[in-house]
């Protein structure tokens, strides 16, 4: 009998812990963990090529993220998946954000202690999923204050109305999203 008041309460336990809010294992943190988990690969890619590009110099990085993000983005967006990457300061104005991203990258800009990743509930039964892009050291030789004269000339051929420069390390460049359905 003691034996089974034991089961029950440890049961019993164990399911708060598991259906509580915010709990580690809630459905939030469990869609937070599919988004990073779908944004993943995007990031990896995406960060070799411009890795390949840099040793060849920042113009062959620029080039690489222009020509080859957006293969890498189709390439990923499969079986009900976008992905992507967007900013307040836009470089490419294809990236611009879909509307249910601007918001939470509004909220990045405006509180700067909260850039924690977001889960977003979308119609049809599909998520969204947000996580910042910070400035490293490496980033400012395209996105920085002082840029080279010739990484500036070709970030100005390729870019005209280009608002992407001016940033500072930790700084926030901008956002990584995906959206995808919801699954039980």
């Amino acid at each position: 009998m003691k034996y089974c008041r034991f089961l029950v309460i440890a049961w019993s336990v164990l399911l708060m812990l598991v259906f509580a809010p915010g709990s580690v294992f809630s459905h939030e943190a469990a869609v937070s963990a599919r988004g990073a988990e779908l944004l993943t690969p995007f990031k990896m890619e995406l960060k070799q090529a411009l890795m390949a590009g840099m040793q060849q110099g920042p113009e062959a990085a620029i080039s690489a993220c222009k020509d080859q993000a957006p293969a890498i983005t189709a390439s990923l967006a499969t079986e009900g998946i976008r992905i992507g990457r967007s900013s307040h300061r836009l470089r490419n104005p294809d990236n611009v954000a879909p509307d249910w991203v601007e918001p939470v990258l509004k909220a990045y800009v405006a509180e700067k202690a909260d850039r924690e990743p977001r889960v977003v509930a979308l119609a049809n039964n599909r998520e969204g999923y947000v996580e910042p892009i910070l400035v490293k050291p490496l980033c400012l030789t395209c996105h920085g204050e002082s840029l080279a004269p010739g990484v500036r000339e070709q970030i100005m051929a390729m870019y005209p109305h280009d608002a992407a420069i001016g940033f500072k390390t930790d700084d926030l460049r901008g956002v990584y999203w995906v959206e995808y359905p919801v699954t039980d």
